[in-house]
């Protein structure tokens, strides 16, 4: 079988990474032939022809991962090695009360980090999320039509998972950003006001390099 050999950098958002390929093991991932955890190496089975699904029209990608989100979304049983959600959440909260003086918004700022307080705690299901599922992250594969490659494991909300890909149409999000959400939302069974919020939370408060006013905007349009 090719395959191709990918060895884990440290770093916080993807610690899980490789216990989290181990959890979904083919279904819908890349499958695992071997792992090194000691290394944070994982021998995974090479997506042949290996395109990403960044390449096919947007709505088309709403559907294939809008598809492979639901079948992601599974609950670990006890004694599971996943983070929860809500410590990424505070590990971003930190970085961006860090990053204050920068702030274009401070009321935006600081209604989104309250939401990243306020919502893993009144969610009524939690699953193992991928966290960052994107079009680019997704590669067409003969052993299925697509495979998900580069998850970031963490148990909590799913509708946090719709917001990824939703950042990644940035045209879309402009023009039509509650028609977008509400179109995601509606493909993966999610309560619509629930993704609303995470949407808007990462907008307005997810640490970044640069606080441009394109993610201000989108808070903005999303109050």
């Amino acid at each position: 079988m090719p395959a191709v050999l990918k060895i884990g950098m440290p770093h916080f958002e993807g610690e899980s990474e490789l216990q989290g390929m181990l959890f979904w093991n083919g279904d819908p991932t890349a499958r695992v032939i071997d792992a090194d955890e000691e290394a944070n190496a994982l021998l995974l089975e090479r997506c042949i022809p290996g395109m990403p699904l960044s390449g096919v029209p947007e709505e088309q990608q709403d559907l294939v991962i809008g598809g492979l989100l639901r079948r992601l979304w599974r609950s670990p049983s006890e004694g599971h090695p996943f983070r929860r959600l809500s410590s990424m959440l505070e590990f971003w909260s930190t970085e961006t009360l860090s990053a204050k003086e920068n702030w274009p918004d401070a009321g935006l700022v600081r209604e989104g980090l309250q939401l990243f307080q306020e919502l893993p705690r009144t969610t009524d299901i939690e699953v193992l999320l991928a966290t960052d599922l994107h079009a680019g992250n997704v590669l067409r594969a003969a052993r299925e039509p697509w495979l998900v490659i580069d998850p970031k494991p963490f148990v909590g909300d799913p509708a946090f998972d719709a917001t990824q890909h939703l950042f990644n149409c940035p045209a879309r999000m402009r023009a039509k950003p509650r028609e977008t959400i509400h179109r995601f939302a509606d493909l993966l069974g999610l309560d619509r006001e629930r993704v609303r919020l995470w949407t808007f939370a990462r907008a307005a408060a997810e640490p970044r390099d640069s606080w441009n006013f394109d993610d201000v905007a989108l808070a903005r349009t999303l109050a």
